[in-house]
């Protein structure tokens, strides 16, 4: 019986798939689209960008208590960061080449319930069948990264894809002691973590900092909103795109004030260093980033300014 529902799913996906592509070939796509897709070439393949839609959290979240009142008045209005609600963009990256199709994060799917799960009909938009993703490689396993990992049926949305964590993310996750010792509102992270992380037990590939995961993917390490956070560096002979995930988190705040501890990193301090360290490196590297929750696409280059820096997009 579940086999007969995947092969009736992937009939559906598939026909849908193949009847979107006649209709509506593969091309580049503006940020400001109505799509929500950006593309770029990227070595010997193709980048895209594409959105899984934006989530609707608490001010709090993007307003660290230590900054001013008139700080924090200078910042709302930015970002996506209004008076009471912040709604972030979800930048999921996919990387297209002649011998794999890999995504970074799965997005929210259908079950986060402030927002998000729009990545289905993203990856619809450009053609690419679920069953056809190669790989999945997680930045950390917070609910708006990895959730996406099951489909409406709680079946694996990328079923025939090998997936990749580090280690240590996965073990902190999976470790029976992590439910008790977490804080009450964050307790549903933990659940939904570790519902879904065994089933990819058979499918996933643990990984640790500088490893070389996939052909010119290497892992950075960038702990601290959560245990295993990691980052990865993309090389191709005439550029790097850096793809951050969570470590640099608000295009205003994180740049301007990175040294502040934010609520959304699990620990704060390490998060902060995390965060200079690397804002530091991308400026002196001019590295292309794009940055899970910055403004969609949430590709650009970071600078320095004054004593802090800036993110300017592409």
């Amino acid at each position: 019986m579940n086999g007969h529902r995947h092969s009736r799913r992937r009939f559906l996906q598939t026909s849908a798939t193949l009847a979107g592509a006649a209709l509506c070939p593969l091309r580049l796509v503006a940020a400001d689209s109505p799509s929500g897709i950006s593309s770029m070439p990227l070595g010997d393949g193709q980048f895209f960008s594409l959105s899984d839609g934006q989530l609707q959290l608490p001010v709090s979240m993007a307003l660290p208590d230590s900054l001013s009142a008139q700080q924090q008045q200078s910042i709302i209005g930015r970002n996506n960061i209004g008076d009471e609600f912040y709604t972030p963009d979800c930048n999921v990256v996919l990387w297209q080449t002649p011998e794999k199709i890999i995504l970074f994060d799965t997005g929210a799917g259908s079950q986060f319930p402030v927002g998000g799960g729009e990545l289905a009909s993203q990856l619809e938009s450009i053609g690419i069948d679920p069953y056809d993703v190669t790989d999945v490689v997680f930045t950390h396993a917070h609910p708006d990264h990895l959730w996406g990992v099951l489909d409406d049926f709680d079946d694996l949305a990328f079923p025939e894809a090998q997936f990749h964590m580090s280690q240590r993310e996965w073990d902190y996750w999976l470790n029976p002691n992590t439910l008790s010792r977490t804080p009450e509102n964050r307790q549903s992270f933990v659940v939904g973590a570790q519902n879904r992380l065994p089933l990819l037990a058979d499918q996933i590939a643990l990984f640790k900092g500088g490893d070389e995961i996939l052909p010119g993917i290497e892992v950075v390490e960038s702990f601290g909103h959560t245990p295993g956070h990691s980052s990865f560096m993309i090389h191709d002979n005439n550029r790097s795109l850096f793809v951050v995930g969570d470590a640099i988190a608000n295009a205003v705040v994180s740049f301007e004030y990175p040294s502040l501890l934010s609520g959304s990193d699990q620990d704060q301090s390490m998060g902060a260093n995390t965060r200079l360290a690397l804002l530091d490196r991308l400026a002196h590297d001019k590295s292309l980033i794009v940055g899970y929750h910055l403004p969609a696409p949430g590709v650009g280059y970071v600078e320095r300014s004054d004593n802090a820096f800036q993110f300017v997009p592409v």
